[in-house]
């Protein structure tokens, strides 16, 4: 099926869908597969988390006109969120071995121990945990991750610019 001929509803249902159906991978990836997550993961649920959010209201909603443009902007927001976070995690996988920062506190105490600004900044500037490259398919997590952020984030402007039938 060609996206471009879905109605804004139903693409930014779909979308929905696929950021709950990513989200219950990670879930499996962690619990069933042994797939830990570090601190850049947990960021990019979040992410995948606020574009569902998006995903699902405007969805809903399904303004017509300028109004859908809140709706894919904020998807977008949240996908450029997962994208730079998953572009810093390949990196940090890129890495060579000697280069790697040494591993660091969990993200469950950096929320509570740190302002929001200083735990992004500890968060970004990496940890042994988030160089570890565990691949599926072939490819890191991070690479998939940043694959959706990219796909889903196109569908959400793909299905705004069609013209309503109202």
């Amino acid at each position: 099926m060609n996206p471009r001929s879905w109605s804004y509803r139903t693409g930014f249902l779909l979308g929905f869908v696929a950021c709950i159906g990513l989200l219950a991978f990670a879930l499996y990836a962690q619990y069933v597969l042994g797939m830990s997550p570090c601190p850049l993961c947990v960021l990019q649920r979040i992410a995948f988390l606020f574009m569902a959010l998006f995903f699902l209201i405007g969805g809903i909603h399904a303004p017509v006109g300028s109004g859908r443009w809140v709706y894919t902007g904020l998807v977008v927001l949240g996908a450029l969120g997962g994208i730079a976070t998953a572009g810093r995690h390949l990196w940090l996988q890129s890495l060579p071995p000697d280069l790697v920062p040494s591993c660091g506190p969990g993200i469950g105490y950096l929320f509570d121990a740190f302002p929001l600004a200083t735990m992004l900044h500890k968060v970004f500037t990496g940890s042994g945990e988030c160089a570890t490259v565990e691949p599926i398919l072939g490819l890191p997590m991070p690479a998939w991750t940043l694959i959706w952020f990219i796909a889903l984030a196109a569908l959400a402007v793909v299905v705004s610019l069609r013209r309503s039938r109202a």
